[in-house]
């Protein structure tokens, strides 16, 4: 596994290695030796999984205080745009954002410290969208910024994405 630094501390890019020949391929997409060594240890409780379709964007999600969450997301089908936004006050880069292409094709994943919003928007027909987290989801302690926040200022490729209610009214980055 290759693992990147981004231009925000504590993000990375994981790339597997992928095996192929001409029945398909086999991938190692977790080894837990190998995420300690390069990132640190982490204890990873829970796999989710969404699906959505072309024009869908989820989030921009977090959780607060002691129930925020660290993640490893991934596609296995279709493509996204998959967005981590650092909302750790103290950090120099408080309010910057990574953005990734990840695809069923190109393998990558990405890897989400605590103290970060986290959205995608699917930019295939469909995409089904798996990850990891390290703690419980707590719904009282569920929030959401808001994905058009100029503050933040993310560049969506797709201009009017399919938002749910709840991520329609997320708080202004100003407001955390």
């Amino acid at each position: 596994m290759e693992f990147l630094k981004t231009e925000i501390e504590g993000v990375y890019i994981i790339i597997p290695k992928r095996f192929g020949d001409e029945r398909g391929y086999f991938s190692e997409t977790f080894k837990q030796e190998e995420f300690n060594e390069n990132i640190g240890e982490i204890n990873f409780i829970q796999d989710n999984e969404s699906y959505s379709s072309y024009g869908v964007l989820r989030g921009i999600h977090f959780q607060k205080g002691e129930y925020s969450q660290a993640k490893i997301v991934r596609v296995v089908e279709g493509t996204v745009l998959d967005v981590a936004v650092d909302l750790r006050k103290e950090s120099p880069t408080f309010g910057k954002y990574v953005a990734v292409e990840l695809s069923a094709e190109n393998g990558k994943q990405l890897f989400i410290p605590r103290h970060f919003g986290h959205a995608f928007l699917v930019l295939s027909e469909h995409a089904k969208f798996v990850y990891k987290v390290d703690n419980k989801y707590a719904p009282d302690h569920e929030c959401s910024l808001a994905y058009n926040d100029p503050d933040v200022n993310i560049q969506w490729p797709i201009k009017n994405p399919l938002v749910s209610k709840k991520d329609k009214i997320g708080i202004r980055l100003s407001d955390i």
